[in-house]
């Protein structure tokens, strides 16, 4: 709370009500997404979540190959799994919170009509679930590191510029989810549960796109995550990262390049679609409707 209050007093977010939008929200969705157990449950949760589905993989992949685990496919699939953690989180933290505050605490109607930047709000709203899914990402890399001894040969000035871009991407397509979820009722789950599951296959999360019937690896190419998990994956490994067809013609900051330029137009369609939803939402009056619980 200090920490908060601190960065609200800091004369950049009190004379930028779009700052102090997302602040407030981030504050207010690490309340949510911290409150339901004790600090050290909670720390525990977070350690022991991430290491032990990894684990399952592992003890998968370690029974096909008879525990080839030097190799650089396993490398690939490990660190794949790992980064794709941060894919469920920001997608899905986005776009479940729409659900949370329509239709569990029944506050949207109140928020998406008061006179601040709702879109700063709902990018804040993610920020927990972005927070918590960063420390799993990274027990989990230093746990391959450690267990498996995965071999690094990071490169910062790529990786940074990858995990900007990446999160940037992750967080606009949270909010197309979010507002397609203003506008959508009697959800068995949140939509961002459902893209998140269906870009694991098409992304090259855990298996190259090569392994995909050929109709179907173009699809992999429509999405920034694809290019994200690729880059990123050479940024931390180098000359250990496993090269496959699908992108051995792309250099490291062709990669970059590419993504870069979807990460723009993922943001430009992020701000039409969801002013266009949030527009439509008030006319049908679909704020308050309440349907899940």
């Amino acid at each position: 709370m200090a920490l908060v209050q601190r960065l609200s007093n800091l004369p950049a977010v009190t004379q930028s009500p779009t700052l102090r939008a997302f602040v407030t929200a981030a504050w207010l969705g690490w309340q949510i997404e911290s409150n339901w157990a004790r600090p050290f449950l909670f720390a525990v949760y977070a350690i022991a979540r991430p290491i032990s589905s990894v684990l399952i993989l592992v003890v998968m992949y370690s029974v096909i190959t008879n525990g080839a685990t030097g190799e650089p496919i396993f490398a690939f699939i490990y660190f794949g799994n790992a980064l794709y953690i941060l894919v469920n989180s920001v997608v899905t933290g986005v776009s479940w919170a729409v659900i949370e505050d329509r239709e569990h605490y029944r506050v949207a109607k109140q928020i998406y009509t008061a006179p601040m930047n709702t879109y700063a709000y709902l990018l804040g709203r993610g920020v927990a679930r972005l927070i918590i899914g960063s420390v799993s990402v990274l027990i989990t890399l230093v746990f391959g590191v450690i267990a498996f001894r995965i071999p690094l040969d990071i490169n910062v000035l790529l990786l940074v510029t990858a995990t900007i871009l990446g999160l940037a991407s992750l967080s606009a397509l949270g909010v197309i989810l979010g507002a397609v979820t203003m506008q959508t009722a009697r959800l068995q789950t949140d939509l961002g549960s459902l893209v998140s599951g269906g870009l694991y296959l098409f992304t090259g999360a855990i298996f190259p796109l090569d392994v995909l019937p050929a109709w179907l690896q173009p699809v992999g190419y429509l999405f920034p995550v694809t290019y994200w998990l690729e880059v990123t994956r050479r940024a931390l490994l180098g000359v250990n990262s496993a090269r496959f067809p699908t992108f051995a013609s792309f250099s490291d900051w062709g990669l970059i390049g590419v993504l870069a330029v979807m990460t723009a137009l993922l943001w430009l369609i992020s701000g039409w679609v969801y002013r266009t939803s949030l527009r439509r939402s008030k006319e049908e009056g679909l704020l308050d409707i309440e349907t899940n619980f």
